[in-house]
């Protein structure tokens, strides 16, 4: 190691390793130009890597160069359930696969400190507007996760250096952000930045306090847990600077909806963006995380901001440890982390962004990135004549979900407290939820109902039906849960354009419910507003929310607070011991549950949750031989991870719904997608399983791509559902392919959007272009991503999926291979592509056939050895 680098924190008893001197070394004076990002890799370069290595991969950053890989170490990993209890699944069945080979099973653990938080498994049964809701929805949540909940307390036993918060507590990312960063860590003495992964494609959430924090899909996740650097090249990283106030009125809502839409036309796909400037310096912590927490939806990889008197303002407001602010202070000013030390920061491309431009809006109706002026709503979804309804029926629009859901928005108490004020207003005016709307709050933490009810705004809230449903993910991840069963066949019977507006991050389509044809980004308040009017067929900023016992209309400013209220009582009613007392008490929690823990798990054979892995078994112990492989789907742009792998609920007739009745669980507990991935009979039935999915394979007589979960298997010619054409294809031993258009992959950092599919025998995805984390977890399970050259698209190729195709040349970073196009007429087209394996980390983990295969040959051989 780096001894001579190692010094004295001034005014402490602690060390820091100098990055400013061993920059220096190489370039004097550069230290003061790099980016906040740089400095924080910087720094643990200098903190891990041998001397000898250190000028070369440190050059990289001094020089602004791209040509030579360099390990990242990431202080921390932090996982929800759903992926993390995945992750572990995997784990467990990689110690099996120790054992059988001669290995130590107990070995295999977690040597970076891993936090499991059991945050995405409640389903809304019950709305806000029923009694005890949130003891209901728990209720059911343990039921119907018994199998889960019992692997997950093997795992908090058996596995060493691993924290588990059970269900009921809050979201990881809100936790991550009130409590987990110390932004600033302290180990052997040692004091460094706090830096982490999480399996969750909105964990740069905590990239607001100026902790580098990413989202990698479980497979990158197990990676880092195990020890295994995660390697990458010198990031573009871009300057985004902040001009200008937002107006009265405007919320973080609306501009961070604003922001992703800008950033998503800039093209910002895979960089680290650093915020600045005056308009960055005047933004809390709570809308700096809005924005961070977006990051994914703007396609980048994280969303810095520097540490300043706002981030130790915010360490003060969440109760933290007065030492550990101070030692932020202290290391950040003594590093040059500080905002001050970062004017003379200079980037390759820097983007400007005015916050007085905007204005009240939402997004969707299927991307967030799709801004939406509010007043334009209305017009949204026509698709046919308007009806009007009988008395008693929905309108057209009708509004059946109105969520004001964890992540983005309840980690913002000027959000919160602004919805509860819009509720205060609008009861004292008489107005009311329409009753076909199903309302929820569902906080990522329990500071947020704390201080609701301090400021008196809870009881307003349940008044409209925003009762607390639960503390976790819930409608933005498709766990909305049932609709009334009357609404529902009123939906069916008149095929209404039926809408959810959530205050989430992702509205994609048939994401959020499966009778909820579109679905729109809003902020708090504006939920609240759109559970009122039950439409979205209406201007907002104008037209009659409803109206008083007069008579009198009332339109959304009459029920709109001040900013000078809302910021008032933030100021009064969140409080650093509301923190302390949720927090302390929950990162002591030790529970002994009674059992003498194996390091082996004893699946439970009938388990439809977690059953173990068969990532050493069939078509994944043998090597891939990109010969002769069929396409399963030919696809498009934008093809989303919820279209590869959904997580919403599952339905009676889909091929996950039909296989859980086989196994003798009633409908009523087939729960969602999501929390049936570490069982892999059921997860794999989740494949393409999207019914807005448009595979180009399947037309319709007129020649138009049918909409649906369907495949063309070949060379029949035969259409049928696509767990059918799977299931056909594993019995033939088929190696498939996937081609498609530009961005796959956007969305959920998940790991059964790549798991899926390799299960199905795809051993090649070639694609315009690829959403990084997905890219990763293709790698990761043994899939070979390809890029076609820019100007060749499968429309230009005239791919109809009746061919064959190979692939031929060096597996190695970046190099070009051939992909061989093998028509039904004989014809043979040899295309270039990139080889999308971009490290020689990477060419390692997919030449060993994944991540976890990887692991197991590197374990072995060290134990022989």
């Amino acid at each position: 190691m780096t001894h001579q680098y190692r010094k004295p924190l001034p005014g402490t008893t602690l060390q820091y390793y100098d990055a400013r001197a061993a920059v220096e070394a190489i370039q004097p004076g550069a230290y003061d130009g790099l980016p906040y990002t740089s400095k924080v890799l910087a720094e643990q370069l200098v903190r891990r890597c041998e001397a000898d290595e250190l000028p070369a991969f440190l050059s990289q950053i001094v020089e602004r160069k791209r040509d030579l890989d360099f390990p990242w170490y990431p202080a921390r990993v932090v996982c929800h359930d759903i992926l993390g209890q995945t992750a572990f699944v995997d784990l467990a069945g990689l110690r099996d696969a120790i054992a059988e080979r001669g290995g130590d099973p107990a070995k295999v653990n977690p040597v970076v400190p891993t936090q499991l938080i059991v945050d995405h498994s409640l389903a809304v049964e019950h709305a806000g507007f029923e009694k005890d809701a949130f003891e209901k929805n728990r209720a059911i949540e343990d039921r119907r996760n018994d199998d889960r909940f019992h692997f997950i307390n093997w795992i908090k036993k058996a596995f060493k250096n691993v924290d588990v918060i059970p269900p009921g507590n809050g979201i990881m990312h809100q936790i991550n952000l009130e409590k987990m960063s110390p932004v600033v860590q302290v180990r052997d003495n040692v004091a460094f930045p706090d830096t982490c992964v999480g399996t969750d494609s909105h964990t740069p959430m905590v990239d607001a306090l100026g902790v580098i924090s990413v989202g990698v899909g479980g497979l990158e996740a197990e990676s880092v847990m195990l020890g295994r650097a995660s390697y990458m090249r010198l990031p573009e990283i871009i300057g985004v600077e902040l001009v200008g106030r937002l107006q009265p009125g405007i919320t973080g809502t609306d501009l961070v909806l604003a922001i992703t839409q800008f950033l998503r036309q800039e093209r910002v796909v895979g960089a680290y963006l650093e915020f600045y400037g005056e308009g960055a310096d005047n933004l809390s912590v709570g809308d700096r995380a809005t924005i961070s927490n977006m990051t994914p939806e703007y396609g980048a990889t994280a969303a810095m901001f520097y540490i300043d008197q706002q981030t130790i303002d915010y360490l003060k407001l969440t109760g933290r440890d007065e030492q550990q602010i101070e030692l932020v202070e202290c290391y950040a000013k003594q590093t040059g982390l500080w905002a001050d030390a970062m004017k003379g920061a200079e980037y390759e491309r820097t983007l400007r962004f005015d916050l007085s431009s905007v204005e009240r809006n939402l997004a969707g109706p299927s991307n967030p990135h799709a801004l939406l002026p509010a007043a334009e709503l209305s017009q949204r979804g026509i698709a046919k004549p308007i009806e009007q309804p009988e008395d008693g029926l929905m309108p057209d629009g009708a509004v059946i979900i109105a969520a004001i859901t964890s992540c983005t928005n309840t980690s913002n108490p000027r959000n919160m407290i602004a919805s509860g004020l819009i509720a205060r207003n609008a009861n004292r005016l008489g107005l009311t939820r329409k009753p076909w709307v199903k309302t929820s709050l569902a906080p990522g933490s329990k500071t947020v109902k704390m201080y609701l009810e301090d400021a008196d705004l809870l009881p307003e809230l349940e008044q409209l039906g925003f009762g607390v449903v639960g503390f976790a993910c819930t409608t933005c991840n498709g766990m909305s849960g049932a609709l009334d069963p009357a609404i529902q066949q009123e939906i069916i019977d008149r095929d209404l354009y039926s809408v959810a507006v959530l205050s989430g991050n992702r509205n994609f389509d048939g994401r959020i419910h499966p009778y909820a044809k579109q679905a729109f980004l809003a902020s708090p308040p504006l939920v609240v507003a759109y559970a009122i009017a039950g439409t979205i067929r209406f201007d907002i900023e104008k037209d009659p929310l409803g109206y008083d016992a007069n008579g009198n209309p009332i339109t959304l400013k009459d029920i709109w607070p001040s900013d000078e209220e809302i910021d008032a009582i933030v100021k009064t009613a969140v409080k650093p011991e509301q923190f302390r007392q949720v927090y302390d008490p929950m990162f002591s929690i030790d529970v002994d549950y009674g059992e003498t823990i194996s390091p082996l798990y004893d699946w439970r054979p009938q388990s439809t949750y977690i059953r173990r892995p068969p990532y050493w078994e069939g078509a994944l112990a043998t090597e891939n031989t990109l010969r002769g492989m069929r396409p399963l789907a030919v696809l498009g742009d934008n093809i989303t991870t919820d279209h590869l792998s959904p997580s919403n609920a599952i339905l009676a007739n889909s091929a996950a719904g039909e296989y859980l009745a086989k196994m003798g669980l009633p409908e009523e507990d087939f729960n969602s997608y999501a929390t049936h991935r570490g069982d892999h009979l059921t997860a794999q039935r989740a494949t393409f399983a999207n019914p807005k999915l448009f595979n180009e394979m399947v037309l319709d007589e007129q020649g138009k791509v049918r909409q649906g979960s369907l495949a063309r298997v070949e060379p029949e010619g035969q259409v049928m559902r696509m767990w059918e054409a799977i299931e056909t294809y594993m019995e033939r031993k088929q190696p498939l392919i996937i081609i498609a258009g530009a961005d796959y992959g956007q969305g959920s950092s998940r790991d059964w959007a790549a798991k899926g599919v390799r299960l199905a025998g795809v051993e090649c995805i070639v694609a315009e272009g690829f959403e990084r984390i997905h890219r990763t977890n293709l790698i990761g399970m043994g899939v070979l991503p390809l890029e076609f050259e820019a100007g060749t698209t499968r429309k230009t190729l005239g791919i109809d999926g009746t061919e064959t195709f190979d692939v031929e040349g060096e597996v190695a970073p970046g190099t070009t291979m051939t992909l061989v196009i093998r028509r039904r007429n004989g014809e043979v087209v040899k295309v270039p592509t990139i080889c999308r394996l971009d490290t020689a980390e990477e060419v390692s983990i997919y030449s060993a056939g994944g991540v976890l295969q990887r692991f197991a040959d590197d374990f072995l051989a060290g134990e022989v050895s």
